[in-house]
């Protein structure tokens, strides 16, 4: 690409980089020119952890830049930046994809911005104001109410989002949805706001059915402070909630104690649990086949929940995923097998890809907004097939 030629009266403007803002982090080592604009991830909080990038970068439009950002051998996942590609966005609102390399060690980005002011990001950012707004509007339905569960070591609430009548003569089903366990996957929450307005949605039949027969519990966000602070992995202490479920903490990790206590108070019937995956360009589910009582009826539900959602959208196989644990090996501090034992119940952990889903690819856009809040509408699908066969088993005992 030929980078456009600016007038000779045109000066460059001064080329300044911030990160001061919800969710921001990047460190500038140099920014002199903006052909060798040189940056680095600072760690999460009192972690080793790092991959998580937001800024904003204000400079001359119409000239060409070139962004290196160093040292990404020692990040937490270097298998991530093969194949990846940056977003971008002027707006805030749409992102977009940009020319992006990686060496093993530095990601260069080359971009010709179009204004003075265009921001960076490893993934669409879900700000903290869009979280509360979410909450505040959903809790306008009639069929939902926002319940505090606790607060976070930096003093933000930990909010549940119950939709459905808890306390209906049919004995619902539980259903228990948590995102965003690591703040940098945020790709996590707009799937997790795309499923709780369909299901808000009084016009939609699928929604309209599924209360009728289960209530959900859904924490939207359970790691605000890591996702204010700019963190990929760790709250607000350096804690990966996702290992801490076997013995959480309100000193360590109070999101998941809260969480756990409510879940022990409800009860659960099913669990997803969404996240994002940093190397693996597809969508897929990881179950709790290595739990000590993972037995055929668990088989069959995640055959049921798996084969539905797969007819539904071509957003969503079963081909590529992780390995599956050997029967007895689970980590039962990982939400999605402690959940699965501690209730006996189907509990997968949804994976999105942070580059883009290699069956259906975008090259402007990659997996985005637009594809999260769809592929969580869809979702909705699978748990209804999956409700049918737990109101089945009810009505059989």
């Amino acid at each position: 690409m030929t980078a456009p030629v600016m007038p000779a009266s045109t000066a460059l403007a001064p080329i300044r980089i911030s990160s001061n803002f919800d969710s921001g982090n990047i460190a500038v080592i140099s920014a002199s020119s903006p052909d060798n604009i040189r940056l680095q991830i600072p760690n999460d909080n009192a972690s080793e952890f790092y991959q998580w990038f937001h800024f904003r970068l204000h400079s001359t439009p119409m000239v060409h830049h070139t962004l290196f950002i160093e040292d990404l051998a020692n990040s937490a996942y270097p298998k991530g930046w093969e194949g990846y590609q940056a977003v971008a966005s002027y707006d805030r609102e749409e992102w977009f994809r940009v020319d992006t390399e990686f060496d093993g060690d530095e990601l260069k980005i080359t971009f010709t911005p179009e204004h003075a002011v265009v921001y960076f990001a490893y993934f669409a950012p879900y700000s903290y104001d869009r979280h509360l707004d979410l909450l505040a509007s959903a809790q306008t339905s009639f069929d939902c109410r926002h319940e505090l569960l606790g607060e976070t070591l930096d003093g933000r609430d930990i909010s549940l989002l119950i939709v459905g009548d808890e306390y209906a003569d049919t004995k619902p089903l539980k259903v228990w949805i948590t995102a965003r366990q690591h703040p940098g996957e945020s790709m996590a929450q707009w799937c997790a706001e795309g499923l709780l307005e369909r299901l808000l949605d009084e016009d939609d039949g699928v929604a309209r059915e599924l209360l009728q027969h289960a209530v959900f519990y859904i924490v939207p966000n359970m790691n605000p402070d890591g996702s204010v602070r700019g963190h990929l992995r760790t709250n607000a202490a350096g804690v990966n909630l996702n290992r801490e479920w076997q013995a959480p903490s309100i000193e360590k990790s109070p999101e998941v104690y809260y969480v756990l206590q409510k879940m022990h108070e409800t009860g659960v019937d099913m669990f997803l649990d969404m996240h994002g995956d940093e190397a693996l360009p597809y969508n897929f589910v990881a179950g709790t086949e290595g739990n000590p009582n993972y037995d055929a009826r668990i088989a069959n539900l995640e055959h049921i929940f798996k084969s539905t959602l797969m007819s539904t959208t071509p957003e969503f196989q079963d081909t590529y995923g992780y390995p599956k644990d050997k029967p007895g090996t689970a980590n039962l501090t990982i939400g999605c097998n402690a959940v699965g034992h501690a209730f006996s119940c189907l509990a997968y952990t949804l994976e999105m890809p942070f580059k883009d889903n290699a069956d259906l690819p975008d090259a402007a856009y990659g997996w985005s907004i637009p594809r999260c809040r769809q592929l969580g509408e869809d979702m909705l699908v699978g748990i209804r097939a999956v409700v049918q066969q737990l109101k089945t088993e009810q009505h059989s005992k």
